[in-house]
């Protein structure tokens, strides 16, 4: 789709107001984030669906992480699984793809030939000459391809070799069971280290096989039939019987145009959850497709009759919705704050799943993908997003909860034994750097710990845990006012940049400049260790203005910088929020509306960062709404600047609450006083109590303080 079409279609879906009141997909523009550094998914998808049905291209490096990038122009395949926003690419598990002979590997299309929007995904292809659509259920896709190239062979690659990024096939099978179905399963190591998936596709149209290629690609013909071939494709972790189950339970029928609509309806479900008042209608719609970015994962990975394949590869029987894709690292700072309030029944079963991977492998999720553990960044972000849910009364057995996440904080694993052994990360006892993020990132867990612990009256634990979670005052060195690497002697490591360089090894995709703020859980003790109020505000201020070479080893993942705050990664995405704790909000929303506005576009190069499954557009809906949990664990909700005029959220409890911006405006952008339920509020926060109680949040807006 060029420009000119795109934002045609963006206008005319934003002028049909009424109509989009009760169908909020109309505001969503699927592919913002499809070019750039988004790394987002396109194509076919439910809510949280285990299913993500679409477009994969050639990895042709990192910005192909999803399988897909607006800069490409071939396809090689419509796989079923994908990620969205991560900075690894993994999946892209059986791929389909019409062609003109069976050595067929690669599509050439056109984007002004694509249309996709929630739950729906089509594509006229030109050789062949194939009209590709999709659609899905939680556990199966829905294809659909109208032949009308003019008597050839109407051919259909079913290709289990390939994958996306680091994936790579083990082994494999496939074959066919009827003149209607196929079966197989294929088993790859990538991000995951043994990701199985079995499959079972069934055809509307008797169907035979033209060539088959070992276990890994199976070529096969419709025959004779001038009508469109439809396909069911299920999956399943657990078993080619269990996908089969899936597919019967989920999708019995053969109208693809009611599946499309029950798909879209889902959607509408979901994003209704929020409404917005906007004359803004490029905001309109960034809000709206940010919404619908959060709820691509966590993932349902559990089959119909609740199995699942665990963390220890064991088949289990559960009676909660299993997920998987756990993006905690960077989730744990808004994407898991939103769902609390949206999603609270979902939230619930992402507890259970939790929990049962600690019992499964020893330790809490840290980047979970396909039942597997990633290990991928730094420190214990499942005990993070854990705890939250917790203290929030969204877990079914608090006690289990909190045992998972203090023996996962008491590991020998991933550097904590030094931690133990040290109370800090002496960077000359750590081979692998990074001690400053990883130290950083224990202190915000260790204070989930805490938190939990002195909740269940557990208060020996809590001591112990509650002073481990104030070891990063350790790396502060009041002479430069950074977070520095500190050896086991306690001296500073030397020399020193604070923008990159050598330096950069001891931070994760970051510099001393992000990292000196990363102590969200106590924001009193950080100001406390710049000796003033005074002094803490003068070194956030040089934060959004001094510049720096980062150099060549720079990571690409900082970017979206506005002095050396960089907003396309998580680090940085409470930052601003910290002047509100030192009485100084009219310094933050500036900045605020300043990041609204330029690091979020309507446009397929429209993120400035990796979405990083939901991160980076719930930072976006929370911040828009006026609020964001600058605290990990406990819903303490700063006020900042409200973008739109008034929100309504549902909440998952059944209650509803507005917030309103009286007299909003792009120059009226500082809040002047709040009142909750007619009550004057006199704190800069609201709490996850008196959220999710309902009412209505009053913002008096003005154009200076």
């Amino acid at each position: 789709m060029n420009k000119r079409i795109f934002f045609f279609v963006v206008l005319l879906l934003s002028l049909n107001t009424v109509y989009a009141e009760n169908h909020p997909t109309r505001f969503v523009n699927t592919w913002i984030g499809t070019g750039g550094h988004g790394h987002v998914f396109l194509g076919a998808n439910v809510p949280f669906g285990f299913v993500q049905v679409g477009p994969t291209e050639h990895t042709r490096g990192w910005d192909w992480c999803s399988g897909y990038h607006y800069s490409d122009s071939i396809l090689i395949g419509f796989g079923h699984l994908h990620l969205s926003g991560t900075g690894i690419g993994d999946l892209g598990d059986v791929a389909f793809l019409p062609v003109n002979k069976p050595s067929q590997r690669e599509i050439r299309f056109s984007h002004r030939d694509e249309i996709s929007r929630p739950g729906y995904y089509a594509i006229q292809l030109r050789q062949p000459n194939v009209l590709a659509e999709f659609t899905a259920t939680p556990r199966v896709a829905f294809h659909r391809y109208t032949f009308t190239n003019n008597g050839q062979p109407r051919l259909l690659n079913i290709d289990l070799e390939q994958g996306v990024g680091w994936d790579r096939l083990q082994t494999s099978h496939i074959r066919q069971e009827s003149a209607t179905m196929v079966s197989g399963y294929r088993i790859s190591r990538g991000w995951a280290s043994k990701q199985q998936v079995y499959f079972v596709a069934e055809f509307s149209q008797p169907v035979s096989v033209v060539k088959q290629e070992g276990d890994t690609i199976l070529t096969i013909r419709v025959v004779d039939s001038p009508n469109p071939l439809l396909v069911k494709c299920a999956l399943s972790a657990v078993s080619v019987e269990n996908a089969k189950l899936n597919l019967k339970s989920e999708l019995p029928g053969w109208n693809f145009g009611e599946t499309v609509e029950r798909a879209e309806k889902a959607w509408d479900e979901q994003l209704s959850k929020i409404a917005i008042e906007t004359n803004d209608a490029d905001a309109r719609t960034i809000f709206y497709t940010a919404l619908y970015h959060t709820m691509t994962a966590p993932s349902v990975f559990c089959d119909v009759n609740g199995q699942y394949r665990g963390a220890d590869d064991g088949i289990y029987q559960g009676d909660f919705t299993n997920y998987t894709t756990f993006s905690l690292w960077d989730t744990y700072r808004a994407a898991h704050p939103l769902m609390t309030i949206i999603h609270t029944d979902r939230v619930a079963d992402m507890a259970e799943t939790m929990v049962n991977i600690y019992r499964q492998q020893g330790r809490l999720p840290v980047w979970h993908l396909m039942g597997c553990e990633t290990d991928c960044m730094v420190g214990n972000p499942g005990v993070i997003a854990l705890g939250d849910m917790v203290v929030k009364g969204l877990t079914r057995d608090p006690e289990a909860a909190y045992q998972a996440m203090k023996t996962s904080s008491m590991t020998d694993l991933r550097s904590i034994n030094l931690l133990k052994q040290y109370g800090y990360l002496p960077f000359d006892k750590e081979p692998s750097n990074e001690t400053v993020a990883k130290a950083l990132e224990y202190c915000i867990s260790d204070n989930a710990v805490a938190q939990v612990a002195k909740m269940l009256g557990h208060m020996d634990d809590y001591d112990y845990f509650h002073k481990r979670s104030l070891s990063y005052t350790k790396y502060f060195d009041s002479t430069t006012q950074f977070m520095r690497p500190i050896d086991a002697n306690g001296q500073f490591r030397t020399p020193f940049d604070p923008f990159g360089g050598e330096s950069l090894k001891d931070y994760t995709e970051g510099n001393a400049w992000q990292y000196t703020w990363l102590v969200p859980h106590d924001v009193k003790g950080l100001v406390n260790l710049f000796g003033s109020e005074k002094r803490f505000v003068e070194k956030l201020d040089s934060l959004f203005i001094v510049e720096g070479n980062l150099g060549e080893e720079a990571p690409p993942d900082i970017t979206g910088l506005v002095g050396q705050y960089a907003h396309g990664n998580e680090p940085s995405h409470h930052i601003i929020y910290l002047y509100n704790y030192v009485g100084h909000p009219e310094k933050s929303a500036p900045l605020l509306r300043k990041v609204m506005h330029e690091m979020y576009h309507n446009d397929f190069d429209g993120l400035s960062g990796n979405e990083d499954v939901g991160q980076m557009s719930a930072w976006y809906v929370l911040s828009t709404m006026g609020l964001y949990q600058v605290e990990p664990v406990g819903g303490k909700f700063i006020i900042g600047t409200p973008l739109f005029d008034e929100v309504t959220i549902n909440l998952s409890n059944g209650k509803t609450i507005t917030i309103k911006a009286l007299n909003n405006s792009s120059t009226n952008i500082f809040v002047k006083s709040c009142r909750l339920n007619g009550q004057p509020l006199t704190r800069p926060y609201i709490t996850y109590k008196e959220f999710m109680d309902g009412g209505l949040l009053e913002l008096e807006m003005t154009n200076k303080i």
